[in-house]
């Protein structure tokens, strides 16, 4: 069996609120291999979210482990963190989080132009095109619709072929039309680049879409739901 592209081993996060520390999730333990589609569901609260900021770096675990592509996340620094992210991962958020200064273009070309890329604004172009936004290049994002903002973003995560696709709710701020589009085209994306997918979602359709669920309840996989 080959290594598993993201691994977590007993990991477990614990963050300080007002009322003082809430732990979030607990001793999670989960393998994900390579080209693996990974749906993780659950009620609000589940831990679902956090689990995907995990096996990002986005969030640092408090105690237990998290290797992606054999590298320890869990003993980087925020610089490391990012140089990885740039490198190997793309991340697709529910809110977009797109540079509202930035013209589609600009959104997709800019974490090429961070990794070097010399054909950035040309690789840009080209993943516009793949999510059929060719004609919207030069528009802002407060001059287009939340479903070409999520293609947007889809492009922008996609265009550094990253060997990690994360996607957090693509679909939740969409309506059902705009959502069934944008989903295809996340697969359509994992398939053209060949990356592993984990997404969060609530979609029940989305989810049956994936080669593995992963449930959760209060912070922990639920292993009655996984098993039946």
């Amino acid at each position: 069996m080959t290594d598993p592209v993201l691994s977590l081993s007993k990991a477990s996060l614990s963050l300080m609120g007002n009322a003082g520390r809430v732990d979030i999730l607990h001793d999670v333990s989960l393998d994900v291999a390579a080209g693996e589609t990974l749906g993780l569901i659950g009620p609000s609260g589940s831990g679902k979210s956090s689990l995907l900021m995990l096996m990002g770096g986005l969030e640092q675990a408090t105690s237990g482990q998290v290797t992606a592509l054999g590298q320890p996340l869990t003993a980087m620094n925020e610089d490391q963190l990012a140089r990885f992210r740039r490198d190997n991962m793309g991340v697709v958020f529910q809110s977009f989080h797109l540079i509202p200064t930035m013209t589609a273009l600009e959104n997709v070309a800019t974490p090429l132009e961070l990794a070097g890329e010399r054909n950035a604004f040309q690789r840009a172009a080209d993943e516009l095109a793949a999510v059929g936004l060719s004609d919207r290049a030069d528009h802002y994002p407060s001059q287009m619709s939340g479903g070409e903002q999520q293609r947007v973003a889809l492009a922008r995560a996609s265009a550094p072929r990253p060997r990690i696709l994360l996607a957090d709710e693509p679909t939740g701020n969409l309506d059902e039309t705009n959502g069934a589009a944008i989903m295809q085209l996340l697969f359509d994306l994992r398939d053209r680049h060949g990356a592993t997918l984990v997404m969060v979602t609530h979609s029940r359709t989305l989810a049956n879409r994936c080669d593995r669920v992963v449930p959760l309840r209060d912070g922990r996989i639920d292993t009655a739901r996984a098993a039946a």
